[in-house]
């Protein structure tokens, strides 16, 4: 008598004996035992029958083979006969181009007889055969966000996310259930599966999840045969998908379930549009136009609901296609925000906000889906939108080469009277620096820049061989900001590929005589050298085949890996700081006089260093000053001499210098010599709790405790504001130094006041005048601390406290809001904020800033413990219900100004601020007194005289010596 398989698996194939062995061999090694493998052959004409009979032969009893008699012309009907062939107590499906990983039966049916589940679903991968293996997006998982963990779900209501995963083959259904149900894949349309899963999903009293995988899926996209669901280019194919998503509709409508209809018309947006989006970017407007007009009837037939619940860009691009604005959809679908997306589309500002899309929006539901103000395109640097750059002529013409486009202008946001200048540089894309540039004009028509460069092509020297493959950008100047922009294909652009440009490579005529162009599947201008002479190509055939043979392949192994490794071991931090620990720092002397000063890890000429060195300056002490910049040297001092922090220069400034002035850190893992003194001036006191006060510090990794213990042994000088920063801040950190009691060094002008100091009180009122502070406004300074997202991400912007109309309608004509995002985000103030807001995050100095303000809005940032010095209001807005005590001290009981948790209380407190000062201010000068009670003005004056002499032996005068020296990169 026959023992009944636990699981049968249903195996369809057409036409693929290559690929139908291993697919069902993937079936025979299951570690489970009691598997039927039913293969159904849909009338192939390949020999594929015949294979699916010699492993039913070779394996009797587990092979199966079923034939139809004819082709179906899909999955359908293959997978519902072989439900009926097969005995199974659980179905489970795999293509003849998948594999089943080993323990999938195993994992899944344990699941399914511990939970009483009628469905279980596991992990697919995506794995990308055109990828190298071990290569970075060579696997891919399928909605992952699912399978983190195990689950059990009952009604699909409590989960309708699993409307994102449909796929019929990374599942296990029970036999019983589906006859009970009938649930059988619809025949005649493609991706039946999504309808049948759906089903499922609907019918079933209990679903599982499991977070193994069980479905490899094996994706091949470079081939002349795509299987059905990488033919997304094909409008049929389309067409299918839509009337499934129909049927799903109707049968969510009959059973009244409108939420979970809903629901799966987002995943719609969200996934499924997107998919063919995307692949419509090359393709002629007339073949576009037959998609989205397609894509238009049924986005018709959504609850406009899905738009607001959708994502935001595809929510864009599926309203826009429902508008009939096909660019502006198409421009949606391809950007991405976490891949450095090229920007392509139209913005527009209407009424204070920025929108998406040509024409503006149309509508109270327009302004909600098309309004992208949040993105903050308005206000991020022109080189981080990366404006897309359509090529609009590319010719030879009299032996030269002439080339001509338009970059996209959003907003603007280049004037009229911009100074403009372009170069167009082609670049090896296997090494960036070796490039050809050549002047480009710009001019300024709107919303575009036009540029155009007429040039030889023999300015461009391939080496050959090696370097087979160049890109073009442009490089745009805007009032001294570049902007780098990729070539590419769009409306308006000519064929692009196949235009030869004749070029001389350095190893003669045999390594090729011209570049030919082709578009890049980003859709992006390339050349690719290669030969016209056919003896040229012959001997660069050979030339090649010599290179690929295995003595050649290794010799250019060898020396590519040679010069590589040498560049980057240079390079490489690890090498520097080696080199710093066990050469610079043992064999160099240490240089008197010479000071290395670091603020915020070099991001800006501020804070206690730089109050430190415009005391050492004012006072003339013999001090070679080398100030470290992170990125640009822009306004940093121009009598020091300035290094890139991380670069050679920089560790050889450090490994010489007889003082390291900072207030964050100098690398953690570089060896302080016993000649260098290390000033560490900090840049805070504290509320929130430090270093080994952390929870995640004093319970995580040993490792990073010793790291901090190797940092903090360093510093020679800590400099402290009061006692409690001694109890607090010095015991978290474990600082074990001589904790100097002087205040801070950027507090002295706000004990002092700018009267005796010009230099300052001209900063402050060149900065007064570029904010726009000339009408007698009071200026309120909002400055909250870093924050981070609702899954600990880092929030990069910035929003104002009030709503820019509220705040105008309530408070403009007495105040103006400058905001002041930490230095790692960006502030967000959307465009109709102008009259009343301002964006301060470019100051690199807070001390002016606070100067100029009039009250300080915050959080718990230290930047009160700053401000209390001035004696003015001070309000700690806390929304989010962030706990009052999570810190050192009680903010509630202790703090420096009122606490408001919503806008309509922020904006209650600035209309009544003066009128509270009677209340608040004793409290305020309470909090100054105890916090800051070594601020006394004299903490620059204070570090100078305790540790740089103003006379040295052997020095003649005392005169500030950093001007001799230039900006080192």
């Amino acid at each position: 008598m026959r023992v009944r398989p636990d699981v049968s698996v249903v195996v369809i194939a057409y036409n693929d004996a290559r690929r139908l062995p291993r697919a069902v061999a993937s079936s025979l090694a299951q570690s489970l035992g009691g598997i039927e493998t039913v293969v159904v052959d849909d009338a192939s004409t390949d020999g594929t029958g015949e294979v699916a009979d010699r492993l039913a032969a070779a394996h009797p009893g587990r092979v199966r083979a079923v034939h139809l008699p004819a082709n179906s012309g899909g999955c359908g009907r293959p997978r519902n006969t072989g439900i009926d062939a097969s005995a199974g107590r659980y179905v489970m499906f795999l293509d003849s181009d998948d594999l089943l990983d080993r323990h999938a039966c195993l994992n899944l049916l344990a699941t399914a007889e511990e939970t009483d589940a009628d469905v279980v679903s596991g992990l697919c991968d995506r794995i990308f055969l055109d990828v190298p293996e071990g290569a970075k997006g060579r696997v891919r998982p399928w909605y992952p966000w699912l399978y983190r963990r195990s689950a059990v779900y009952g009604p699909l209501s409590e989960n309708p996310a699993l409307l994102y995963d449909t796929l019929s083959t990374n599942k296990a259904y029970r036999r019983g259930f589906l006859e009970e149900h009938g649930l059988r894949f619809v025949e005649g349309l493609h991706y039946e599966d999504l309808l049948f899963t759906a089903e499922a999903y609907l019918a079933a009293e209990r679903t599982a999840l499991i977070p193994h995988r069980v479905y490899r899926w094996l994706v091949r996209e470079r081939t002349a045969a795509p299987s059905i669901s990488n033919r997304r280019d094909d409008p049929a194919n389309f067409a299918d998908r839509l009337e499934i998503h129909r049927r799903i509709d109707m049968l969510f409508a009959l059973r009244g379930a409108h939420d979970l209809r809903r629901a799966k018309g987002v995943k719609f947006v969200n996934h499924d549009l997107v998919l063919y989006l995307r692949e419509l970017r090359d393709q002629d407007p007339a073949h576009q136009a037959r998609f989205l007009d397609l894509a238009a009837g049924y986005l018709a037939e959504l609850d406009p609901r899905v738009f607001e619940l959708a994502r935001p860009l595809p929510a864009i691009a599926a309203y826009l296609i429902r508008e009939g604005d096909h660019a502006g959809a198409l421009a949606a679908a391809q950007y991405r925000p976490g891949e450095r997306p090229e920007l392509r589309a139209r913005l527009v500002e209407r009424d204070g906000r920025v929108y998406w899309g040509a024409g503006g929006p149309r509508g109270r539901l327009g302004r909600r889906i098309l309004d992208v103000t949040g993105f903050g395109f308005h206000v991020r640097p022109l080189k981080e939108l990366r404006p897309a750059n359509t090529v609009t002529r590319l010719e030879m013409r009299g032996g030269r080469v002439v080339m001509a486009g338009n970059v996209l202008n959003p907003l603007e946001r280049v004037p009229p009277d911009a100074e403009l200048a372009g170069t167009l540089e082609f670049c090896d894309r296997r090494r960036r620096a070796r490039r050809a540039r050549t002047p480009a004009t710009v001019r300024h028509e709107g919303d575009r820049l036009a540029w155009r460069s007429e040039f030889d092509p023999a300015r461009i020297r391939p080496v050959g061989f090696v370097d087979p493959v160049w890109d073009v950008r442009l490089r745009v100047r805007v009032d001294g900001e570049d902007v780098v922009t990729r070539l590419g294909q769009g409306r308006g652009s000519p064929s692009l590929a196949g235009v030869a440009l004749p070029v001389r490579p350095r190893l003669g005529r045999i390594a090729g005589d011209r570049l030919r162009s082709y578009v890049t599947d980003g859709g992006h201008l390339a050349f690719t050298l290669e030969a016209a002479n056919p003896w040229a190509r012959l001997a660069g055939g050979a030339a090649h085949r010599a290179a690929r043979s295995p003595a050649g392949r290794l010799a250019w192994r060898r020396s590519r890996g040679l010069v590589t490794s040498v560049r980057r071991w240079a390079a490489d931090r690890k090498t520097k700081i080696a080199v710093f620990n066990g050469v610079l720092s043992r064999l160099l002397p240490v240089r008197t006089g010479l000071a290395v000063f670091e603020s915020h890890l070099g991001r800006h000429y501020s804070d206690n260093p730089k109050y430190i060195y415009r005391e050492l300056r004012r006072s003339g002490r013999p001090v070679t000053a080398v100030w470290a910049y992170a990125s640009s040297p822009k306004g940093f001092p121009d009598d020091a001499r300035l290094v890139r922090r991380g670069s050679w220069a920089y560790f050889l400034a450090l490994a010489r210098a007889e003082f390291w002035v900072d207030n964050q850190g100098f690398p953690a893992d570089l060896r302080k010599r016993p000649g260098t003194t290390y000033i560490q001036t900090w840049h805070g006191s504290a509320f929130k709790l430090m270093g080994l006060d952390q929870p995640r510090v004093k319970s995580g990794p040993a490792a990073e405790r010793a790291r901090l213990r190797r940092m903090v042994e360093r510093f020679d000088c800590f400099l402290v504001r009061s006692g409690h920063d001694a109890d607090t801040l010095c015991a978290g950190l474990g600082i074990g130094s001589e904790l100097l009691p002087a205040g801070y060094p950027r507090n002295d002008p706000l004990v002092n006041g700018v009267d005796g100091d010009p230099e300052l009180a001209a900063e402050v009122a060149a900065l007064r005048s570029s904010l726009g502070l000339t009408d007698g406004r009071r200026a309120v300074l909002y400055a909250p601390t870093f924050a981070t997202g609702p899954r600990g991400r880092p929030v990069k912007l910035l929003e104002p406290p009030v709503d820019a109309e509220a705040f105008e309608r309530e408070l403009g004509e007495k105040y103006v809001l400058l905001v002041r995002p930490h230095y790692l985000c960006r502030a967000n103030l959307p465009p109709g904020a102008r009259t009343v807001m301002r964006d301060a995050g470019a100051v690199p100095d807070v001390t002016p800033l606070l100067l100029l303000a009039d009250a300080l809005i915050t959080d718990h940032s230290s930047i009160m413990f700053d401000f209390a010095l001035l004696d003015r209001p001070i309000i700690l807005h806390l929304p989010d219900g962030r706990d009052l005590a999570t810190g050192y001290f009680d903010l509630a009981r202790h703090g420096p100004g009122p606490i408001t948790r919503t806008e309509e209380e922020l904006i209650a407190a600035l209309a009544g601020l003066d009128e509270a000062e009677a209340v608040h201010a004793p409290r305020r000068r309470a909090f100054a007194a105890r916090f800051g009670e070594h601020d006394r003005g004299t903490a620059a004056r204070t570090v100078v005289d305790r540790y740089f002499p103003a006379v040295r032996p052997g020095h003649r005068g005392s005169r500030h010596r950093g001007s001799r020296h230039g900006r080192t990169a």
